[in-house]
């Protein structure tokens, strides 16, 4: 495990423990998709919250939505009055937050320096599921405690399946 990845999860930890926040952390096989981390999870695949880094016009944002949902740049559009709308590149984001692709946790200020949205889809579930900074660790947790904490701006940017 790199630092960038041992760093994140013990911030992640950290920020849990220190609001008393119940959460199960699992250790498990390397998982690339959502379909593979729902699998080891033993969770459903629209429980899994799947972390995306945009990049909006010249600005990086984090976006959260259910893993079985599509994400609609139409909508981030239409929310930013932005006109370009990308991913970040897998070089990009190891620039920016030392994570590959599937690691990155949908948590923003203090883990990761981005202002941080969450699609309806994810708020609407009972838990929360995700990669905590590696391809082999995931946390669950209760969505209530996870918006609470995480403090997103909740909006609709998704296609459900």
């Amino acid at each position: 495990m790199s630092d960038s990845q041992q760093t994140t999860l013990a911030g992640i930890r950290k920020l849990l423990d220190d609001h008393s926040v119940s959460y199960r952390l699992l250790h498990h096989e390397v998982t690339r998709t959502s379909e593979d981390s729902a699998r080891v999870r033993g969770e459903e695949l629209r429980i899994g919250g799947k972390a995306l880094l945009v990049k909006t016009d010249d600005t990086f944002r984090l976006f959260v939505l259910s893993a079985a949902c599509k994400f609609r740049s139409s909508a981030i559009k239409k929310h930013f009055g932005c006109r370009r709308v990308r991913f970040a590149s897998p070089d990009e984001l190891m620039a920016l937050t030392g994570l590959v692709p599937g690691s990155v946790p949908p948590i923003g200020r203090p883990i990761l320096p981005f202002d941080l949205y969450v699609d309806e889809s994810t708020a609407a579930n009972e838990r929360i599921a995700f990669n905590a900074g590696s391809l082999t660790d995931s946390i669950i947790m209760n969505v209530d405690d996870y918006l609470r904490i995480a403090a997103p701006q909740v909006f609709a940017f998704s296609n459900e399946p």
